[in-house]
């Protein structure tokens, strides 16, 4: 019995070694009312369609808010085109879904080569990521 306990919790650290993702960098930005409209004027209400907007707002229109940084991934439309895939791999919660809906808040985003991970940032905290 011990054997096999011992035998299965090997098996699992290997998979969830196998499923490590890269980590590729760290971003910051505020969701400002320039990024929840796309470039033909049309309201966004995803998520996932925001960030991208802000994303490209910020690589490509250089319209940026001051409190966004840059981010070493999402300068090209390929990788653009990946993040609604990888927010759905990633973690966002419920209430962080409905800021950035709903509202203009600042997010930090963790980018992983497959997912991506977002969290809200409250308003007095500094942002620690060079620009």
């Amino acid at each position: 019995m011990k054997s096999l306990i011992g035998k299965l919790l090997i098996i699992a650290s290997l998979s969830t070694l196998g499923m490590a993702d890269e980590f590729i960098g760290t971003y910051y930005a505020r969701l400002g009312y320039a990024d929840h409209y796309n470039s033909r004027g049309m309201r966004l209400y995803s998520v996932a369609a925001i960030i991208r907007q802000d994303r490209f707002n910020f690589h490509i229109r250089h319209i940026r808010d001051p409190e966004d940084t840059y981010d070493p991934y999402f300068d090209s439309k390929e990788n653009r085109a990946t993040m609604e895939r990888m927010l759905r791999r990633g973690y966002i919660s419920r209430s962080a879904r409905r800021a950035i809906i709903d509202g203009n808040p600042i997010i930090k985003v963790d980018i992983y080569r497959r997912h991506l991970n977002i969290h809200l940032v409250r308003e007095d905290e500094p942002i620690s990521v060079i620009r």
